[in-house]
């Protein structure tokens, strides 16, 4: 059985792939995994100067803030990068032989078809806004255009199988715990 984690910006899913991770259950991470290749993979280096431009890596290195700035300018931008990075991460999860992944865009990237069931990590948005303001060091208009790539919240928790609420009052241990046993006597 794959399980996907995911939620918007600030939502915390990285921290609930954590107290996965303490439970002994590892968590292939798509965006360290799609940075990793971005600097890895000269297949994707290769394709992302040709569509970005020379300044894309600097002696070797990739330059985020050129990326970033791509990335925001449009959403043709967005998918441009989407197609030549998603595809590699698709692959790299396949064969990592994990079973729990965790990715910001699991829709969105198409990545929710490798997974059997889906978990979404919830917060209410000022909370998720003041937590990447605080994360980041970024603006809140930053954030704002952030959010505004990702699907809305409420789309998310429509598809997803579960939702663990991450606002800070609700006991993340104990819906964890529930989560698990549910998934424990569902179908792979």
């Amino acid at each position: 059985m794959k399980i996907g984690i995911t939620g918007g910006i600030g939502a915390g899913k990285s921290y609930v792939s954590q107290l996965l991770v303490q439970r002994g259950i590892s968590v292939y991470d798509c965006d360290k995994a799609a940075k990793r290749l971005i600097h890895t993979s000269q297949d994707i280096r290769r394709k992302l100067t040709e569509i970005i431009g020379p300044s894309t890596y600097i002696d070797g290195q990739l330059n985020k803030s050129v990326i970033a700035q791509f990335l925001l300018e449009s959403e043709q931008n967005a998918q441009a990068i989407n197609t030549i990075v998603h595809p590699a991460v698709f692959h790299d999860f396949e064969t990592s032989g994990m079973y729990w992944m965790e990715s910001a865009i699991l829709y969105e990237s198409g990545i929710n078809q490798l997974v059997n069931y889906v978990i979404v990590v919830t917060a209410p948005e000022e909370i998720r806004i003041q937590r990447v303001m605080q994360r980041d060091n970024i603006s809140r208009e930053k954030v704002l255009k952030w959010m505004k790539r990702q699907w809305p919240q409420e789309d998310i928790v429509s598809r997803a199988d579960f939702e663990i609420v991450n606002d800070g009052i609700a006991n993340l241990e104990k819906q964890l715990s529930i989560v698990l046993s549910q998934l424990s006597y569902l179908p792979h």
